[in-house]
């Protein structure tokens, strides 16, 4: 597997060795042990999700004020923008993101620590979407900054991939601004 650090030293892209022939291909997409060296941490995994929406649409920026949660994430089939933002209130590098694209050809994972929002758009026509968290999904808890927000500044490559708006969910419309972000 081949780490790499983000302009966030905590946000990793993940690549693992792909074995490949002519009958198609294999790939190891977790390793625990792996995963803990690359990280120099150890992380317990309980929950694993999978979703699947299509071109234009756009789930975040999310995260949970309680029971935060870290994400692996990949994407099985299509493409994907995949971003994080900081918003741990006491990190140099709060209220910054880093955006990293996640697709079925390049196979690579972006780990998302603990303390961030994470959120992302569908570049292809479908994209099966894969994430296992470090903590439950906590309704009570869950939060949404803005797709948008101004004082993050995220450049989302819509006009690149023919995408005029993106495809919001009620939730994610009526996200809050980061300055008004619950996290440490």
């Amino acid at each position: 597997m081949k780490v790499s650090q983000t302009a966030i030293p905590d946000v990793l892209i993940i690549e693992p060795r792909v074995f490949g022939d002519a009958r198609g291909f294999f790939y190891e997409s977790f390793n625990q042990q792996a995963f803990d060296d690359a990280t120099g941490s150890h992380y317990t995994f309980v929950q694993d999700n999978h979703s699947r929406s299509s071109k234009g649409v756009l789930r975040g920026l999310h995260y949970q004020d309680e029971q935060p949660q870290g994400k692996l994430v990949r994407v099985a089939c299509g493409a994907v923008f995949d971003v994080a933002v900081d918003i741990r209130k006491s990190s140099p590098t709060f209220g910054k993101w880093v955006g990293v694209e996640l697709s079925e050809e390049n196979n690579r994972q972006l780990w998302v620590p603990p303390g961030f929002a994470h959120g992302f758009v569908v570049l292809s026509e479908t994209a099966d979407f894969l994430y296992k968290t470090t903590d439950y999904y906590a309704p009570a808890h869950e939060r949404c900054i803005v797709w948008n927000d101004p004082d993050i500044g995220i450049v989302w490559p819509l006009s690149q991939y023919g995408i005029a708006s993106p495809k919001l969910s009620a939730k994610d419309i009526q996200g809050k601004s980061l300055n008004k972000a619950k996290a440490d």
